[in-house]
């Protein structure tokens, strides 16, 4: 008991200390990792902020260039009212300031035209025009974007003024456009590895997306569950582009931030797998150890056995001879039957055992007869087991073994005084063996640890009996042993599972 305690005391020492090392290592990455996040969730809010400030610049530029739009259409409408004022029949009235505004218009494109559509004149065109044209085809199409303003010049009479943005205009909303362009593209392919979607005003529609699996930006489900996983992560940035409608750039955490969110996890993960394979490593590597020391040890005490064993066996037959003495030598050859069994045992413990079909009954039967006269008076055994045979295979003195160890574990728990109760239940593929006694019991605790090597409740003892029985059970016969049930002042029952076919 006290070599168990002191090995289980290591063990938790060495449990604590390794806990306080993992855990030194974790808070220390943690810090580092919430440094490296912090640092990262600032570059995110910068790249917003940025994006909104950018986003404010294009909304302005966008407004500068309508009043640009209104003003040029402000221009046309005065046009239109000097042409108005021209063709009016009054010829004291001077007409020169309405010449001066036609002749100063070197930039909005114009082009007047009868009823019919017949040109009559046309200003800051890039084609020069016959004066039989008409307004048709491609050339109405380019001055179709605006209506035409109508200048009456009769009663009856009427003439239409087209006209479109200037070059110079057009040429700044082309690029306004290439702006915008270059607006998305920047907020979606960003430097800070930020991913982003870009949708339009229904927030369905995807315009452009950046930093994201572009094979699974096909599939709708996932698109809807990005967006929604985005949304609620950060508020989407509305952008206003005027004519071009609105849009609304969905963004969420680097795929940087990401990993480092979950780093601390994985490296415990990591850590416990390690962990994991390392003690199955160690256990394995005690266990061959244990076993190299268990089969050195058997054979050893079986070779140790049988020298002393053979001399002995002289002497009885000198014995014999003897008149008077034959009484006591048929006891001290039963004797030497007993230790050639145990001699038997131990030769077997370290090398695979040969199974062979056996009666169970007869085993337990036998074992029972030899223990009865070799354990205190106040012990009652109870057998409660078929009057049939019932062949396994089994190794005999094995088994008669782990009979005989359990008994003895009972009998010691029942302090010299109290009832076993050995019942045996016969299944189609398996055996089953209860060994029932009325004994301290033992408690749940305990119950982990009774069958390890080392382990004793007594002053006196090795703590090997159920390690070798466990071992005989377990890795000779492919069977099970273990704690059916224990209360602690009343008793326990310990089960023993043996299959009828060996696979």
């Amino acid at each position: 008991m006290e070599l168990y305690t002191k090995k289980k005391r290591s063990k938790l020492f060495l449990f604590i200390l390794a806990l306080i090392i993992i855990a030194g290592s974790i808070f220390f990455t943690n810090v580092l990792v919430q440094k490296f996040a912090s640092e990262e969730r600032k570059n995110v809010r910068l790249w917003a902020d940025a994006v909104h400030r950018k986003a404010r610049l294009v909304r302005y530029t966008e407004s500068f260039f309508k009043q640009l739009q209104e003003q040029e259409r402000q221009k046309v409408e005065l046009l239109a009212d000097v042409y108005k004022q021209i063709l009016k029949d009054k010829p004291d009235e001077d007409l020169t300031i309405y010449v001066n505004v036609i002749a100063n218009n070197k930039t909005i494109p114009i082009i007047i035209t009868d009823a019919n559509g017949k040109i009559i004149s046309a200003s800051n065109l890039e084609i020069k025009l016959d004066s039989n044209t008409y307004l048709a085809g491609k050339l109405k199409e380019e001055f179709s974007t605006y209506a035409p303003i109508e200048v009456p010049i009769a009663r009856f009479n009427k003439q239409y003024l087209y006209y479109k943005d200037s070059r110079f205009f057009t040429e700044l909303k082309a690029v306004l456009n290439d702006y915008i362009s270059s607006f998305m593209s920047e907020v979606a392919l960003n430097s800070s590895s930020v991913p982003v979607i870009i949708t339009d005003s229904s927030k369905q529609n995807i315009i452009q997306f950046g930093n994201l699996n572009d094979i699974r930006m096909s599939d709708p489900v996932y698109v809807q569950k990005k967006l929604e996983e985005m949304a609620s992560e950060n508020t989407p940035i509305k952008v206003s582009f005027g004519e071009q409608g609105t849009s609304y750039i969905f963004y969420k955490d680097s795929e940087l931030l990401t990993i480092m969110k979950f780093f601390p996890l994985a490296q415990i993960l990591i850590i416990a797998v390690f962990l994991g394979i390392a003690y199955l490593l160690f256990s394995y590597s005690r266990r061959a150890e244990q076993n190299r020391v268990w089969a050195g040890m058997a054979k050893e005490t079986a070779h140790q056995l049988g020298t002393p064993l053979s001399s002995i066996m002289a002497w009885i037959e000198l014995l014999k001879m003897r008149a008077g003495t034959e009484e006591a030598a048929n006891e001290i050859e039963k004797d030497i039957e007993r230790l050639e069994v145990i001699t038997e045992r131990f030769s077997k413990i370290g090398s695979v055992p040969k199974l062979e079909e056996n009666d169970l009954i007869s085993i337990i039967s036998k074992s029972i007869e030899y223990l009865k006269p070799r354990t205190p008076k106040k012990i009652n055994y109870v057998v409660n087991i078929p009057d049939k045979e019932i062949l396994l295979p089994v190794n005999g003195p094995l088994f008669s073994w782990v009979i005989e160890n359990i008994c003895k574990n009972a009998i010691d728990a029942m302090s010299g005084s109290g009832t076993i109760t050995i019942q045996l239940k016969e299944e189609a593929k398996q055996v089953i063996i209860d060994f029932i006694d009325t004994g301290k019991g033992i408690s749940i605790t305990e119950q982990k640890a009774i069958f390890n090597p080392g382990y004793t409740r007594k002053k006196r003892g090795w703590g090997l009996g159920l390690s070798l029985t466990k071992r005989i059970i377990r890795d000779y016969h492919n069977g099970k042993i273990f704690v059916k049930s224990s209360v602690v002042g009343k008793g326990t029952t310990f089960r023993v599972i043996l299959k009828k076919q060996i696979d």
